[in-house]
């Protein structure tokens, strides 16, 4: 970062908002929620009445999963903003409705929400950051990872580590840790206490498995009812997708070869958080998405900002911080591309980590 990331503050960026981009319309955060769970649920009617499930429409049904994912991750994404209240300014309204939205996609919402907000609090920095954090290049990680890409080949390490990030990650991460800071190791969303879940986490982590468990059980008497071919085409399907995304997402949003991480020496809360990149993603995806792949810059320095103000918030920000900024031009698939061939970073001096060149 420039001189100019020891000049200016959180308080000078706030003031350079609009302070009105920063006011819960609850109405409005309905309407989208009306329309990601409304599209979701008509893709899923039609699929239901006019996709025959047999063999020969596996194709239509790959299809029918990865548009009805897409679509269904803007309710991941509306249940992520109820985890940083931006939904009201009422608390407990946050946390029911995200929980609602965040349980149905399986996502242990309060644990989650708690292991999200130390990936904010804690953003790029080297050993403490959550998710994602990468690995040392001279670790014993670090060499092994090397060794994998120099036999390889880059084409097809990069293609192994979107595979990992796409298939693997989500469900690593919840009941492992697996990409967490190496300060907690492996940790896990569902068992408390560990170095991630405090024993004052015990109610809501319980909470959280408990609804994971009401909805595994919905799926089950589904099944019972029907089949199991009929609950991995309409639900497992598009669930896997919306899995992809959030990995793919939070993977691009903090992992290029121009961003840095930073040690204990060197990192502050507000370098971490401008260490975010805003992505080129497709205009539907990114609308389906509520945009959260294009103002993430301004969501990790504000996110109790609202998704519906954040485009224009966005544009203050960016006014503000000038050549802090980051963004991406690129094509969205280049750039998974390219984050995803990258191997482990190595010391720049004064506590700046980059990836190391191939």
């Amino acid at each position: 970062m420039s001189k100019k990331d020891l000049e200016i503050t959180v308080g000078q960026i706030r003031k350079a908002i609009p302070q009105h981009l920063f006011q819960k319309n609850e109405l409005r955060f309905l309407v989208s929620v009306g329309q990601a769970v409304s599209c979701t649920l008509l893709l899923t009617y039609l699929a239901y009445n006019y996709i025959p499930l047999t063999w020969l429409a596996l194709p239509i049904w790959v299809a029918y999963a990865f548009l009805t994912g897409t679509v269904a991750t803007g309710i991941w994404v509306l249940g992520h903003e109820c985890g940083h209240f931006a939904f009201s300014d009422i608390k407990w309204l946050n946390d029911v409705l995200g929980f609602i939205l965040h349980e149905i996609l399986l996502v242990p919402y309060f644990s989650w929400q708690h292991s999200h907000a130390l990936h904010h609090a804690k953003t790029n920095h080297l050993t403490e950051g959550e998710t994602h954090n990468p690995v040392i290049i001279d670790s014993k990680m670090g060499k092994i990872y090397q060794k994998m890409k120099d036999i390889l080949g880059v084409e097809s390490f990069a293609c192994v580590q979107i595979f990992n990030i796409a298939v693997l990650g989500w469900p690593l991460y919840l009941l492992l840790g697996v990409t967490g800071g190496s300060a907690r190791g492996f940790t896990s969303h569902f068992i408390v206490p560990n170095k991630l879940f405090p024993p004052k986490m015990l109610v809501k982590v319980t909470a959280s498995n408990i609804g994971l468990c009401l909805v595994i059980y919905g799926l089950y008497k589904w099944y019972q009812a029907t089949s199991f071919a009929e609950v991995m085409a309409l639900y497992i399907g598009p669930y896997l997708v919306v899995n992809m995304w959030l990995t793919i997402i939070t993977f691009l949003q903090h992992t290029d070869a121009d961003v840095p991480h930073y040690d204990e020496t060197a990192w502050t809360w507000l370098k971490g958080a401008l260490c975010t990149i805003d992505r080129n993603y497709p205009l539907w995806i990114d609308s389906l998405h509520f945009e959260i792949g294009t103002t993430h810059v301004v969501h990790h320095v504000f996110s109790e900002l609202p998704h519906y103000n954040a485009r224009e918030a966005n544009v203050y920000v960016k006014q503000v911080i000038g050549d802090l900024y980051n963004q991406d031009a690129k094509k969205l698939w280049t750039s998974l591309y390219n984050s995803a061939s990258l191997v482990g970073v190595e010391h720049k001096g004064n506590g700046v980590w980059k990836f190391a060149k191939a």
